[in-house]
């Protein structure tokens, strides 16, 4: 199933003809290398930067290392070689400007690398690959980002969902990582344990200069117990008990570089005084999350379980997100908050400045309260707002209010 095919393959494909170096980041095993070897084809010339001897060629010669072999060259978790090597990579794209020199993954994010980020500039396209949405794991379009902003009455079309609340439940702790998704619940859990631990021991003991890497899970699961809420540092700071902020700040840092935590930023225009700054933080694959509160579907099918509207709630803005990362055009993402109480899960934004926003349900029942928040922000801003989406674990899709409808959670990788 790791074969399936993913969204970000033809986009690498165009961006090597595109550029002379590309570089493709994203969570460890979320299909990097799989996806590489497939872009390559047989072609070019391919390195795992994991593999001991391979490391040590780079790390002894990295301008030779470099230079070697047929173009395209990839390298595989490029940031274990370090500064030399993306330097000596720097100066064969600086010498010969051919496009596709270069495909270059690794599970940490190159931006946040200053030293990184500096040398590549104005050389290399950055994209992200995450683990599989619901889409690419069951061959459907993945399309409600490009028809919300393009046709959103499309969105009412398809008929209704045949999934329920359980399924979403069972979907969402499963997430999206190709080699977790398939597995029994109890393997499942496994994985992730190891998984975890090989990010913490190993990626993040790359990358920074953590000393007591042995907080960060502690870190981890303080943050999973606020998965799709508002991130609060003095509050978190506190639950963790270090020594310094300072230290809870670069340790959130490290979490956000290997892909384990997004933080979903604040949304203002000045529409009212009251809005608030924070951003909302999401462990970035539901089924992590799942697995840091020890939550299964069915624990979470408990009305009362606290946990179920969080679990779903990043679980959507996931697959979002994802979408977003591919999108043809550029859309972020965001929250709003204001101290009055009005909220919006999700707010997406286009280049030019066009909006459309979701709040998500983790039940199947809606009713026109439910949009309050969505017509407030309609009324505000009337010629930015294209529409207004109310997510829920339903079956039937409706329109509830003008340029407002509710939707099965279905549609976000359903729609085309």
């Amino acid at each position: 199933m790791n074969e399936l095919p993913r969204r970000l393959e033809p986009i690498t494909r165009q961006a090597l003809d595109d550029f002379r170096v590309v570089a493709v980041t994203g969570p460890r095993q979320a299909g990097k290398t799989t996806l590489v070897r497939r872009v390559l084809g047989g072609s070019g010339t391919f390195a795992r930067l994991d593999r001991v001897a391979t490391l040590q060629a780079a790390l002894t010669d990295p301008d030779g290392f470099a230079a070697f072999g047929e173009t395209p060259r990839a390298f595989d978790e490029v940031q274990r070689a370090g500064d030399p090597l993306i330097r000596a990579i720097k100066h064969v794209v600086d010498d010969d400007p051919s496009r596709g020199q270069f495909l270059l993954n690794g599970s940490a994010d190159f931006l946040t690398v200053p030293t990184i980020s500096e040398s590549l500039a104005g050389r290399a396209v950055f994209l992200e690959l995450w683990p599989f949405t619901q889409g690419e794991l069951h061959q459907t379009p993945d399309g409600f980002i490009e028809v919300a902003f393009s046709d959103h009455d499309r969105l009412l079309e398809g008929g209704a969902s045949p999934l329920g609340t359980s399924d979403y439940l069972e979907r969402a702790c499963a997430g999206g990582f190709p080699e977790a998704v398939f597995l029994s619940p109890p393997a499942r859990h496994t994985w992730f344990r190891d998984y975890l631990r090989t990010v913490i021991q190993r990626d993040i003991k790359d990358l920074s200069s953590a000393r007591r890497t042995q907080d960060l899970p502690k870190l981890l699961r303080l943050l999973a117990a606020r998965t799709a809420g508002e991130l609060v540092m003095k509050n978190l700071h506190e639950d963790a008990g270090f020594g310094s902020s300072h230290t809870t700040e670069a340790y959130l840092g490290y979490l956000q570089m290997t892909y384990l935590v997004l933080l979903l930023p604040a949304w203002s225009r000045n529409l009212t005084s009251k809005a608030a700054r924070r951003p909302k933080v999401h462990i970035t694959d539901s089924g992590l999350a799942a697995h840091l509160l020890g939550k299964s579907p069915q624990a979470l099918a408990r009305p009362t379980d606290p946990a179920r509207g969080q679990i779903v709630g990043s679980f959507a803005v996931n697959e979002m997100h994802r979408q977003a990362s591919w999108h043809r055009g550029v859309v972020t993402l965001h929250h709003f908050r204001d101290r009055g109480g009005l909220e919006i899960d999700v707010v997406a934004e286009a280049a030019d400045g066009r909006l459309v926003a979701v709040e998500i349900k983790s039940g199947p029942t809606v009713d026109r309260s439910d949009a309050r928040h969505l017509r407030w922000l309609r009324d505000k801003a009337p010629e930015d707002f294209v529409c207004g989406v109310v997510l829920h674990t339903g079956e039937r899709a409706y329109r509830l209010d003008d340029r407002i409808l509710a939707l099965p959670i279905s549609r976000l990788w359903t729609a085309s």
